[in-house]
This record gives C-alpha cells, structure tokens and sequence, in this order.
C-alpha cells in the first residue's frame, strides 16, 4: 500500500478548518496533519468537549480525508527557551502568555503539551508532532568561551523541563516528535543523539524527520533516517535549495526568508536539493510506514498552485520496497 500524502495546516492556518479541508481535498492529498492554532485543532476545547472532537472528525469525513497526527510547535517551542520575549508573543495565545514572565510562560506550555498528549488521545492519532525549544541555541557559536560544562548544564535543564511531559504522553501511549531544526535542542545528527542520552532514551521520544532543515545545513538527510530508523514517528516533505554565491552566508545574513540575497531558503518540494529517491529508499529500511506530510513553504510561488504540485509530486515519487532481490528469477529451480 502507498504511504498516505498528507497536508500540514500550519502554513494555511489563516483559512478556517474547513475551508482548508476542502481545498486540500481538491489539491489531491489523502489527510491532514491538523495545527494546533488558528481554529485547526484547538487543544483546549479538545479537552472541554467531545462535541468539538466529532466537530473535527465530520469535517475531515465530509472530504474524505485521513489523519494520523496533530502538531503543536509554537507552544512546544516556549517549553526549554532561553530566553522568552517578543517573538514568543507573537505565537502564544493570552490565555498562555499571561503576564509574559518567563518561568510563568514556559509553565503554561509545559501543561498545554501535557494537554495535548490527552487531546491527541481523545482525538485518536497517537503521534504529536512539535519544538521543544532549546537553552543552548544562543551558544552555538561557542564564543564568548562557552565550556563543556555550560552545554551540559542546558541538555540537563531540557530534560527536566520536558522528562514529565514525556511521562505524560507515555501515560497516554502518544509518542512526541520532535522536528529537528535550528533553535531546537537537536538539530543534527550529534545533537540528536546528545538529546536521547539526556532523556535517558525515552520511549515517547523520537522525531518528525523533515530533510529541508538538514539539506541547508549541507547534512545528508538521509543519514538521518539510517541513524534514528527506530525513532523516526513522522515524516514532513519539505525542501530546501542552498544558494551559496561566495557572498551569501549559510547563517542566512540576518536577511528574511524570500529575500534572494539570502545563501539558502525553503521552497516548494521538487524545486529544492531534496533527493526523494535516496529519502523513500530509507524511510523503506527504516521500515516506516506512516504519512508523507507535506510542509508547504516557498515564498515565491502560490501556495495552492505548489500545494497541488506538491500532492501530485509526492505521489508519484513514492514506492514500496522489493520483497524479492531482482535477479531471483534467475535462482535455480
């Protein structure tokens, strides 16, 4: 069976969820893969009512559509931050933002993800997809002198921030996915690893494996896969095209996204450095037989003209492993 080609929200959260639905239904994908903001899929009045759970599931039947999981990254993203300011208000609701004060808001978050392993649950996917936000991303440039023991120090508060959110999604039998991506605590294959040592290799954790953060990190994604194959839970379809132009920096200047100066930006899956041959032929090592999830971004094409593409593309790039070698037909009889 080919694997199901499913529509993040997030990017289409100014539509409402209905509208969304529709035009994913018309755009060729099989699911959803429902945000948590926007009016998409709304944690806590999850949690208030099961009419608003059969609300989500009369739309997604009505069109037709699959869901396998739901994602919540702003609030994931203000559990282990540094620091809290602007940007996070920007993407919290009132109701988790309050006054602003920074112990105040990751606590907020930390329960909202907690509620959202109890929403997944009751809406019946078993996969949360998000950030966790990281205390170590403002040093990854290691100067000033940063030591050993600083980096260490802010895996260590990571895992105490988000170690009772993991109990909770056990509790519930939900696994969280991390999309490994800059800013977060693991966005490469060693902090990856550094990031299941300081959870002690919980089993609620793994990752939403999306290539388009590695590729312009000039990482092999498909490394990726072979080293977390067990750990893979989701998977976006999102790509990525490095511009280096010995002007240009990989660090991104500073420059916004779109902006054509900039040495790398994210664009709509197939037009980017996204080699899917090599990524499908992992994912089928790996055993992975979940959503192809479509993340997308591309600031300079029409979001439903590449969103159609993107479905259509998706498709057609899929395939299922061999279960014989091909030259068996030659074995003797």
């Amino acid at each position: 069976m080919p694997r199901p080609v499913t529509l993040f929200t997030g990017q289409w959260a100014d539509l409402p969820f209905e509208t969304i639905a529709e035009k994913a239904r018309s755009f060729g994908y099989d699911g959803l893969e429902l945000a948590c903001w926007g009016d998409h899929f709304e944690v806590d009045r999850a949690l208030e009512s099961d009419a608003y759970i059969r609300s989500r599931h009369d739309v997604l039947e009505q069109y037709g559509l699959q869901y396998f999981s739901i994602s919540n990254h702003l609030v994931g993203q203000c559990v282990a931050e540094a620091f809290i300011d602007e940007r996070h208000r920007a993407i919290l609701p009132d109701r988790l933002w309050g006054d602003g004060d920074d112990d105040g808001v990751r606590e907020r978050c930390a329960q909202e993800m907690i509620d959202t392993a109890r929403a997944a649950k009751a809406f019946g996917v078993d996969v949360v997809n998000g950030f966790t936000g990281s205390p170590v991303w403002h040093m990854i440039y290691r100067f000033p002198p940063t030591s050993d023991e600083m980096i260490d120090a802010g895996y260590q508060e990571f895992a105490e921030r988000w170690t009772p959110i993991l109990d909770a999604f056990a509790a519930e039998g939900v696994k969280f996915a991390l999309e490994a991506h800059p800013s977060e605590i693991a966005y490469d294959i060693y902090t990856a690893e550094k990031t299941l040592e300081a959870l002690d290799q919980h089993a609620s954790f793994g990752f939403n494996f999306d290539p388009s953060h590695f590729i312009h990190q000039l990482l092999d994604p498909v490394k990726f896969i072979d080293r977390f194959a067990d750990r893979i839970f989701h998977v976006h379809v999102k790509d990525s095209k490095v511009t280096l132009d010995n002007v240009s920096s990989i660090l991104g200047s500073h420059l916004n996204f779109g902006d054509s100066r900039r040495g790398w930006d994210f664009v709509s899956p197939g037009h980017g450095d996204l080699d899917i041959d090599s990524m499908i032929r992992a994912l089928n090592r790996a055993g992975y037989q979940g959503p192809l999830s479509v993340e997308w971004e591309d600031s300079g094409m029409d979001r439903e003209f590449g969103a159609t593409e993107s479905a259509a593309w998706v498709k057609s790039s899929d395939f299922p492993s061999s279960a014989l070698a091909f030259d068996a037909a030659f074995a003797d009889e």
